[in-house]
């Protein structure tokens, strides 16, 4: 009888020791948090009437790491960037972002905001607007919900 408690209260320590592993996973994968972007010309400042359009998804980690990317349609896009400012207000450049592919723009290895930008960017103070030559300010935009 003894042997028998001994071996299930082994299976429950090595139980709970898995469950700590795999809830300690799930808190690093919870580090970093994505949003959604959708662009339009309707957000832009001034808006401006256009067909183009852009979606994709910016992931920013507590250690104020971005990565990410957008895809545009519609649009011959010459520049594209984060920008500090909440919606409704136009601002500078934070985080250019490269063009990888033909209508696919990616936010560069190693990008990170500082105190300050992390904490306008928590604050929804962020947003992605793409250029265009017809629309040099912008053309589309979206805001970075957290």
């Amino acid at each position: 009888m003894n042997t028998n408690l001994q071996g299930i209260r082994r299976f429950i320590w090595v139980g709970a020791g898995v469950a700590a592993i795999a809830l300690a996973g799930c808190a690093a994968m919870s580090s970093h948090k994505g949003v959604q972007v959708t662009l339009s010309g309707a957000n832009e400042v001034p808006p401006v009437i256009t067909s183009a359009s852009g979606s994709g998804r910016i992931i920013v980690g507590d250690d104020k790491s971005v990565s990410g990317s957008i895809t545009t349609t519609g649009i011959v896009a010459t520049a594209a960037h984060i920008h500090t400012g909440a919606a409704g207000v136009n601002g500078p450049v934070t985080i250019g972002l490269t063009k990888t592919a033909d209508n696919v723009w990616a936010v560069p290895a190693g990008a990170k905001f500082t105190d300050e930008q992390y904490s306008t960017y928590k604050a929804g103070g962020m947003y992605i607007n793409v250029h265009s030559a017809a629309n040099k300010p912008g053309e589309i935009r979206g805001q970075l919900l957290p």
